[in-house]
Protein backbone atom coordinates (compact mmCIF):
# COMPACT_ATOMS: atom_id res chain seq x y z
CA UNK A 1 0.00 0.00 0.00
CA UNK A 2 1.37 3.68 -0.95
CA UNK A 3 1.40 6.55 1.26
CA UNK A 4 2.07 9.82 0.68
CA UNK A 5 5.65 9.34 2.04
CA UNK A 6 6.69 6.95 -0.52
CA UNK A 7 8.80 7.99 -3.17
CA UNK A 8 7.52 7.92 -6.74
CA UNK A 9 7.92 4.53 -8.58
CA UNK A 10 10.57 4.83 -10.92
CA UNK A 11 9.25 4.34 -14.26
CA UNK A 12 12.63 3.44 -16.68
CA UNK A 13 12.06 5.97 -19.83
CA UNK A 14 10.75 4.01 -22.89
CA UNK A 15 13.52 4.51 -26.11
CA UNK A 16 12.87 6.04 -29.05
CA UNK A 17 13.07 5.26 -32.57
CA UNK A 18 16.73 6.07 -32.77
CA UNK A 19 17.81 4.51 -29.56
CA UNK A 20 15.93 1.11 -30.94
CA UNK A 21 17.53 1.86 -34.02
CA UNK A 22 21.04 2.06 -32.92
CA UNK A 23 20.16 -0.67 -30.40
CA UNK A 24 19.61 -3.02 -33.28
CA UNK A 25 22.79 -2.03 -35.20
CA UNK A 26 25.22 -2.97 -32.22
CA UNK A 27 23.63 -6.14 -32.36
CA UNK A 28 23.76 -6.80 -35.99
CA UNK A 29 27.54 -5.78 -35.71
CA UNK A 30 28.18 -8.25 -33.16
CA UNK A 31 26.61 -10.77 -35.00
CA UNK A 32 28.15 -10.01 -38.28
CA UNK A 33 31.89 -8.52 -37.51
CA UNK A 34 32.59 -11.96 -36.30
CA UNK A 35 31.56 -14.25 -38.67
CA UNK A 36 32.50 -10.98 -41.53
CA UNK A 37 36.51 -10.55 -40.05
CA UNK A 38 36.63 -14.48 -40.12
CA UNK A 39 35.71 -15.19 -43.80
CA UNK A 40 37.68 -12.19 -45.06
CA UNK A 41 41.04 -13.39 -43.00
CA UNK A 42 40.65 -17.16 -44.75
CA UNK A 43 40.27 -15.28 -47.82
CA UNK A 44 42.80 -13.71 -47.52
CA UNK A 45 45.26 -16.47 -46.70
CA UNK A 46 44.25 -18.49 -49.29
CA UNK A 47 44.86 -16.00 -51.92
CA UNK A 48 48.44 -15.32 -50.58
CA UNK A 49 49.01 -19.17 -50.79
CA UNK A 50 47.67 -19.05 -53.95
CA UNK A 51 49.63 -16.26 -54.88
CA UNK A 52 53.12 -17.95 -53.46
CA UNK A 53 52.45 -21.17 -55.10
CA UNK A 54 50.35 -21.44 -58.40
CA UNK A 55 53.81 -19.42 -59.66
CA UNK A 56 56.02 -22.27 -59.50
CA UNK A 57 53.53 -24.73 -61.07
CA UNK A 58 54.46 -25.45 -64.85
CA UNK A 59 51.99 -23.27 -67.06
CA UNK A 60 50.95 -26.76 -68.87
CA UNK A 61 49.76 -28.12 -65.91
CA UNK A 62 48.30 -24.72 -64.35
CA UNK A 63 44.93 -25.93 -62.19
CA UNK A 64 43.40 -23.01 -64.76
CA UNK A 65 44.31 -24.53 -67.56
CA UNK A 66 44.03 -27.95 -67.04
CA UNK A 67 39.63 -26.66 -66.00
CA UNK A 68 40.08 -25.31 -69.22
CA UNK A 69 40.83 -28.00 -71.04
CA UNK A 70 38.70 -30.35 -69.29
CA UNK A 71 35.33 -28.19 -69.73
CA UNK A 72 36.67 -26.64 -73.53
CA UNK A 73 36.42 -22.70 -72.66
CA UNK A 74 38.45 -20.39 -74.61
CA UNK A 75 41.93 -19.95 -73.77
CA UNK A 76 40.97 -16.58 -73.29
CA UNK A 77 38.48 -17.19 -70.64
CA UNK A 78 40.31 -16.39 -67.73
CA UNK A 79 39.22 -18.63 -64.74
CA UNK A 80 40.62 -18.05 -61.02
CA UNK A 81 40.00 -21.34 -58.31
CA UNK A 82 40.72 -20.18 -54.78
CA UNK A 83 42.14 -22.60 -53.01
CA UNK A 84 44.16 -24.71 -56.03
CA UNK A 85 47.16 -23.57 -54.55
CA UNK A 86 46.05 -24.74 -50.61
CA UNK A 87 45.24 -28.19 -51.94
CA UNK A 88 49.01 -28.17 -53.71
CA UNK A 89 50.84 -26.94 -50.76
CA UNK A 90 49.13 -29.47 -48.48
CA UNK A 91 49.97 -32.28 -50.81
CA UNK A 92 53.92 -30.95 -51.22
CA UNK A 93 53.76 -30.77 -47.46
CA UNK A 94 52.80 -34.29 -46.87
CA UNK A 95 54.74 -35.53 -48.97
CA UNK A 96 58.29 -33.78 -47.66
CA UNK A 97 57.28 -35.49 -44.62
CA UNK A 98 56.92 -38.66 -45.67
CA UNK A 99 60.37 -38.46 -47.52
CA UNK A 100 62.21 -36.69 -44.69
CA UNK A 101 60.74 -39.92 -42.40
CA UNK A 102 62.26 -42.07 -44.58
CA UNK A 103 66.33 -43.18 -44.89
CA UNK A 104 66.98 -41.39 -47.90
CA UNK A 105 65.40 -38.37 -46.46
CA UNK A 106 66.65 -38.33 -43.12
CA UNK A 107 70.38 -38.72 -44.70
CA UNK A 108 69.71 -36.22 -47.43
CA UNK A 109 68.82 -33.53 -44.65
CA UNK A 110 71.90 -34.18 -42.85
CA UNK A 111 74.00 -33.85 -45.69
CA UNK A 112 72.07 -30.21 -46.44
CA UNK A 113 72.69 -29.27 -42.72
CA UNK A 114 76.14 -29.66 -42.55
CA UNK A 115 76.47 -27.30 -46.09
CA UNK A 116 73.88 -24.80 -44.02
CA UNK A 117 76.36 -24.89 -41.47
CA UNK A 118 79.66 -24.06 -43.17
CA UNK A 119 78.02 -20.66 -44.38
CA UNK A 120 78.25 -18.02 -42.03
CA UNK A 121 75.71 -16.06 -41.80
CA UNK A 122 72.98 -18.57 -43.32
CA UNK A 123 74.12 -20.54 -40.50
CA UNK A 124 73.00 -18.22 -37.86
CA UNK A 125 69.58 -17.60 -39.82
CA UNK A 126 68.62 -20.89 -40.56
CA UNK A 127 69.50 -22.45 -36.64
CA UNK A 128 66.71 -19.82 -35.08
CA UNK A 129 64.53 -20.90 -37.57
CA UNK A 130 64.43 -24.09 -37.15
CA UNK A 131 64.92 -23.73 -33.28
CA UNK A 132 61.28 -21.89 -33.58
CA UNK A 133 59.72 -24.15 -35.94
CA UNK A 134 60.45 -26.83 -34.00
CA UNK A 135 59.39 -25.54 -30.71
CA UNK A 136 55.84 -24.50 -32.66
CA UNK A 137 54.73 -27.32 -34.65
CA UNK A 138 57.05 -30.47 -32.76
CA UNK A 139 54.67 -33.03 -31.75
CA UNK A 140 56.29 -34.25 -29.13
CA UNK A 141 56.70 -30.85 -26.85
CA UNK A 142 53.20 -29.61 -25.36
CA UNK A 143 53.75 -25.60 -24.78
CA UNK A 144 51.69 -22.80 -23.37
CA UNK A 145 49.43 -25.17 -21.73
CA UNK A 146 48.66 -23.27 -18.61
CA UNK A 147 48.11 -20.30 -18.00
CA UNK A 148 49.19 -18.53 -15.20
CA UNK A 149 49.33 -15.47 -12.66
CA UNK A 150 52.83 -13.92 -10.86
CA UNK A 151 53.23 -10.86 -9.37
CA UNK A 152 55.05 -8.43 -12.25
CA UNK A 153 56.15 -5.98 -12.00
CA UNK A 154 56.25 -5.37 -8.25
CA UNK A 155 54.49 -7.41 -5.66
CA UNK A 156 51.00 -6.85 -5.12
CA UNK A 157 50.02 -6.14 -8.76
CA UNK A 158 49.32 -9.27 -10.99
CA UNK A 159 49.81 -10.57 -14.81
CA UNK A 160 48.66 -13.03 -16.86
CA UNK A 161 51.55 -15.66 -18.24
CA UNK A 162 52.10 -18.62 -19.51
CA UNK A 163 54.11 -21.74 -18.29
CA UNK A 164 56.29 -22.75 -21.06
CA UNK A 165 58.66 -25.62 -19.24
CA UNK A 166 60.44 -25.96 -15.66
CA UNK A 167 63.34 -24.49 -15.61
CA UNK A 168 66.51 -26.70 -15.64
CA UNK A 169 70.60 -27.08 -15.78
CA UNK A 170 72.26 -23.76 -14.45
CA UNK A 171 69.23 -21.23 -13.98
CA UNK A 172 68.35 -23.78 -11.29
CA UNK A 173 71.67 -24.30 -9.93
CA UNK A 174 72.07 -20.62 -10.10
CA UNK A 175 69.16 -19.28 -8.30
CA UNK A 176 68.94 -20.74 -5.14
CA UNK A 177 65.96 -20.37 -4.33
CA UNK A 178 65.54 -23.69 -2.36
CA UNK A 179 62.83 -24.38 -5.06
CA UNK A 180 61.66 -25.57 -8.83
CA UNK A 181 61.75 -22.59 -11.16
CA UNK A 182 59.15 -22.28 -13.56
CA UNK A 183 59.81 -20.67 -17.27
CA UNK A 184 56.84 -18.15 -17.91
CA UNK A 185 56.28 -16.14 -21.00
CA UNK A 186 54.84 -12.77 -20.33
CA UNK A 187 52.86 -11.74 -23.58
CA UNK A 188 52.57 -7.70 -24.42
CA UNK A 189 49.13 -5.87 -24.47
CA UNK A 190 47.89 -5.87 -27.23
CA UNK A 191 50.35 -7.98 -29.40
CA UNK A 192 50.71 -11.31 -27.72
CA UNK A 193 53.30 -12.41 -29.79
CA UNK A 194 56.05 -10.59 -28.10
CA UNK A 195 56.88 -10.13 -24.25
CA UNK A 196 59.39 -11.63 -21.63
CA UNK A 197 60.39 -14.92 -20.53
CA UNK A 198 60.50 -14.71 -16.80
CA UNK A 199 62.09 -17.20 -14.70
CA UNK A 200 59.79 -17.43 -11.66
CA UNK A 201 59.82 -19.67 -8.59
CA UNK A 202 57.25 -22.48 -8.71
CA UNK A 203 55.80 -21.13 -5.36
CA UNK A 204 55.07 -18.01 -6.66
CA UNK A 205 52.76 -18.73 -9.58
CA UNK A 206 49.28 -19.71 -9.10
CA UNK A 207 47.68 -21.82 -11.95
CA UNK A 208 44.85 -20.63 -13.57
CA UNK A 209 41.86 -22.62 -14.35
CA UNK A 210 40.64 -20.88 -18.19
CA UNK A 211 42.48 -22.37 -21.20
CA UNK A 212 45.39 -20.62 -23.11
CA UNK A 213 42.93 -19.22 -25.47
CA UNK A 214 40.95 -17.13 -22.60
CA UNK A 215 43.49 -16.21 -21.46
CA UNK A 216 44.97 -14.76 -24.77
CA UNK A 217 41.89 -13.16 -25.36
CA UNK A 218 41.58 -11.27 -22.08
CA UNK A 219 45.69 -10.03 -22.78
CA UNK A 220 44.57 -8.76 -26.38
CA UNK A 221 41.27 -7.27 -25.43
CA UNK A 222 43.36 -5.60 -22.98
CA UNK A 223 41.32 -6.68 -19.95
CA UNK A 224 37.71 -6.19 -21.84
CA UNK A 225 36.93 -9.87 -23.07
CA UNK A 226 36.83 -12.56 -20.71
CA UNK A 227 36.42 -16.25 -21.02
CA UNK A 228 32.66 -16.90 -22.04
CA UNK A 229 32.01 -19.38 -19.32
CA UNK A 230 32.62 -16.74 -16.66
CA UNK A 231 30.06 -14.97 -18.89
CA UNK A 232 27.44 -17.82 -19.20
CA UNK A 233 27.32 -18.02 -15.30
CA UNK A 234 26.31 -14.92 -14.69
CA UNK A 235 23.81 -15.23 -16.94
CA UNK A 236 25.22 -12.46 -19.39
CA UNK A 237 26.31 -12.44 -23.14
CA UNK A 238 27.47 -9.46 -25.36
CA UNK A 239 24.35 -9.03 -27.36
CA UNK A 240 21.98 -8.94 -24.20
CA UNK A 241 24.76 -6.13 -22.63
CA UNK A 242 24.65 -4.46 -25.99
CA UNK A 243 20.30 -4.22 -25.47
CA UNK A 244 21.06 -3.32 -21.92
CA UNK A 245 22.68 -0.38 -22.64
CA UNK A 246 19.77 1.24 -24.60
Amino acid sequence: MNTPFDPDPIVPPKRGLLGRFRGNFLTGLVVIAPVGLTIWLIWSVVGWIDGLVLPLVPFNYHPDRLIQDLLGLDPLVQINVRGIGVIIFLIFTVFIGWLAKGIIGRSFIRFAESLVERTPVVRSIYSGIKQISETIFAQNERSFETACLIEYPRKGIWAIGFISTEAKGEITEKTNTGGDIMSVFLPTTPNPTSGFLLFVPKRDVIELDMTVEDSAKLVISAGLVYPNSKALENGETPIADLNARD
